[in-house]
């Protein structure tokens, strides 16, 4: 996947079928998005995402900047989806104050190539949010490109958005967030060395220090999986910031994994919490700790 990024001078040779969105969660209503370009793919137009950096959210100041994918992830999922080009493209003060139909013929018709775009029927772009799908449609035909606009995507008659979805991981309510995502609750990053204090329990485990953009669950302990390069573990992971053996209050995801005992300090990894075992607690001595780590470990067992 070719990635642009930290600049608003490109330009694409290949004609591209082009989805525009914040894609925070990669949730199944963007997935909509995504199906609708990737299909264009047969049709010889590369499947291209846009997306700003940072959010509008974010450079606006309406938002306390956690995502639930951050810039790393959304290239991981965007990659394996089949997405060929992602443009990650500067919001600034210059850009973010652009007109609506200069970005259109600018951006979208000249620089990007467009001659597809797949739009929720909430986008909005240009100065002062004022372009939406509508005016899309109406620049068409002379730019060159069509437009499908798609519907929000309804669950269990809730609208499907990345609203909903960090309502969802804020609650702790795991198995929603899996049927939203289309895929269980992934924290992706390098494992940081710890205190080793697992392995002399007894019980080796990765850790995960995931930055401050980064949207946790409540603190707890989940039933998991990591994978590592292309395999899938078995395992069980703390989220919080371990109160009986730590007391500088970093949250970080710590996991066990089933049936794996290598040392990867330094290693990319992604963890997915799909299932809520029980709260973080602080116990009155590491001994209590080790025998509440059998129970978890024993129930997480029984869960595959």
């Amino acid at each position: 996947m070719e990635i642009i990024t930290n600049t608003t001078e490109f330009y694409l040779e290949t004609e591209t079928a082009a989805a525009l969105g914040k894609f925070d969660g990669v949730h199944i209503g963007h997935r909509r998005l995504l199906d609708e370009i990737i299909l264009r793919k047969g049709r010889g137009l590369a499947a291209c995402v846009f997306t700003f950096d940072p959010t509008p959210a974010v450079f606006f100041g309406s938002s306390d900047g956690r995502e639930l994918t951050t810039k790393e992830e959304k290239r991981l999922l965007f990659e394996r989806l089949g997405i060929d080009i992602l443009i990650e493209y500067p919001l600034d003060a210059g850009t973010a104050a652009m007109p609506p139909e200069d970005f259109a013929v600018q951006v979208l018709a000249r620089q990007m190539n467009v001659r597809y775009i797949a739009a929720g029927s909430d986008l909005s772009f240009g100065a002062g949010g004022a372009g939406d799908a509508a005016l899309l449609e109406r620049l068409g035909p002379e730019l060159g490109f069509e437009i499908s606009t798609i519907d929000k995507v309804c669950m269990d008659g809730v609208e499907v958005s990345s609203t909903y979805v960090r309502s969802q991981v804020e609650g702790g309510h795991m198995q929603a967030v899996e049927r939203l995502l289309g895929m269980p609750y992934m924290i992706a990053g390098r494992v940081a060395e710890g205190r080793k204090l697992g392995r002399r329990l007894g019980f080796p485990t990765v850790n995960l220090l995931p930055g401050a953009n980064k949207l946790l669950p409540p603190n707890g302990v989940y039933f998991s999986r990591v994978r590592r390069g292309g395999k899938m573990y078995r395992a069980i992971s703390n989220v919080g910031c371990k109160p009986t053996v730590a007391s500088g209050g970093v949250v970080g995801v710590e996991s066990y994994i089933y049936d794996f005992d290598e040392m990867i300090y330094g290693e990319e990894i992604e963890v997915y919490l799909w299932g809520f075992l029980r709260p973080e607690r602080c116990f009155e001595n590491v001994e209590a700790l080790r025998e509440q780590l059998e129970k978890d470990i024993a129930a997480g067992a029984g869960q595959f």
